[in-house]
């Protein structure tokens, strides 16, 4: 067996993320310090061990986790060893497969981070900031259970100074978590419920006019609306017809609110959090294509386990009072962003969101042919933007300084899936795009390095 090992993750929020494991010791988990993390809820915070020997010898050793660990199937309940590859894994509730690291051979190695550094306040503000995950998501598991991928990829949005579409069914805590996050990061917080007769001036706001009774004069004075917040959640943003729902394209897009002829900057930070229930579709109108572009992500807010179901059942039902901790201000969450802007990213991995996103068009010549049968229209340049930011958001969140394409993979689905456009033949046959943007990362491989210029790879 080879000293350099590699674990898929098959299933689960983290699907198709790799980890490539050298000679040495590797904790599996969802808690912070762990060199494998996969943060799925079935998965103790230490779950297990793998052990992978410099004589090519792969041990794995379940950490008392709650939900066990399976080795081919069967229970390890002491340290056991892998005896061939590859070898199937059941971590908790996650299925996962470990089989031998392709060889990188010296001149195909991935290309190095550019030679350009953050500045040294920056990367002290980035390790920083890795202080602040642990605690938010203490101080965020004291009000909702479960839902931490949810949490990671609010978090990134911010970091990226992006906006979320959440779609999930009523009931889920959507708005809790919104409100949740507003409370922990110190922020204002406003709610906009959108209904079918809400007008564009119940949002940006709009002119009244002042008498001023003691000099006999008129005057008109522009009264703000709630969008002027930094964090604002547009509930049910699908009620409300296309005049209305446009009203906040400029304020997602260029962060300022046009009114009478004046332009009104809106506060820093500045977050939209729309939220859209998957099933009722009577009496709602559909976010037109250029709004949902400008959505970083399209987060999935799906059933809790039975686990935390019972949780959140049984500390509801009872008198509960939270004092919550805020973890980050509004300047803090400012130079996160700065953080995020000023960390390099490689012409390697760049180069592989751009080859990720273009192969989402049927009419690319490397489009695959199952993009080419089940895809109408497929994502713009403003998704491989957006893949890229959100990469080195997660990044500097982790405190990482270097960016890779195990970031972009973990993050394509949230990006891209309200930006892939199916047409009939998927629809019938019940093809998403969740199901394309999978088989894209299993077909789409990285750039090889004979696709750069000799001394030319960043």
């Amino acid at each position: 067996m080879p000293c350099t090992v590699e674990l898929e993750v098959l299933t689960g929020v983290e699907s198709g993320a790799r980890f490539r494991l050298e000679a040495g010791g590797w904790i599996v988990g969802r808690g912070d310090g762990c060199g494998v993390q996969i943060r799925e809820s079935g998965i103790s915070r230490q779950h297990a061990e793998l052990t992978v020997g410099t004589d090519g010898s792969v041990q794995l050793t379940d950490l008392g986790s709650h939900n066990g660990t399976l080795l081919e199937g069967e229970p390890v309940r002491a340290p056991a060893t892998v005896r061939a590859f590859p070898a199937k894994l059941r971590i908790g509730t996650v299925d996962a497969v470990l089989r031998a690291a392709p060889e990188r051979p010296a001149d195909s190695a991935t290309p190095p981070a550019p030679a350009v550094q953050m500045a040294p306040e920056v990367a002290a503000a980035a390790a920083r900031i890795r202080e602040f995950y642990p605690r938010m998501e203490k101080e965020f598991g004291r009000v909702i259970i479960g839902q931490r991928a949810v949490l990671e990829q609010l978090l990134i949005a911010l970091a990226a100074n992006g906006h979320c579409l959440m779609i999930g069914l009523p009931g889920l805590a959507k708005t809790l978590m919104v409100s949740t996050l507003a409370r922990l990061l110190h922020l204002s917080f406003k709610r906009i419920q959108f209904t079918p007769d809400l007008m564009p001036a119940d949002i940006i706001g709009s002119e009244i006019l002042e008498v001023d009774e003691t000099r006999g004069r008129k005057s008109f004075r522009f009264v703000k609306g709630p969008v002027f917040t930094n964090m604002l959640l547009a509930d049910e943003i699908n009620r409300t017809p296309p005049k209305t729902q446009a009203a906040l394209l400029e304020a997602m897009q260029e962060r300022q609110v046009t009114a009478a002829n004046s332009l009104y900057p809106l506060p820093a930070p500045f977050f939209v959090l729309a939220t859209q229930n998957p099933l009722e579709q009577e009496g709602t109108y559909p976010l037109p294509e250029a709004q949902l572009d400008r959505f970083l992500f399209n987060v999935l807010v799906d059933y809790p386990s039975e686990a935390e179901e019972e949780e959140v059942v049984r500390v509801t039902t009872a008198r509960r009072e939270v004092d919550l901790e805020p973890v980050l201000t509004g300047a803090e969450l400012l130079l996160l962003q700065q953080a995020v802007l000023d960390l390099p990213v490689s012409a390697h991995v760049v180069k592989y969101a751009t080859r990720l996103v273009r192969a989402t068009r049927p009419k690319d010549p490397r489009a695959p042919e199952f993009i080419r049968a089940n895809v109408a229209c497929g994502a713009g340049p403003r998704a491989a933007q957006h893949l890229i930011l959100a990469a080195k958001a997660r990044a500097v969140i982790r405190g990482r300084a270097n960016v890779s394409c195990d970031d972009v993979r973990h993050l394509a689905a949230p990006v891209m899936r309200h930006r892939i456009f199916t047409n009939f033949a998927a629809d019938s046959e019940g093809v998403t795009p969740d199901i394309l943007i999978a088989k894209l990362l299993q077909s789409i491989p990285e750039p090889g390095p004979d696709e750069y210029p000799a001394g030319g790879r960043a």
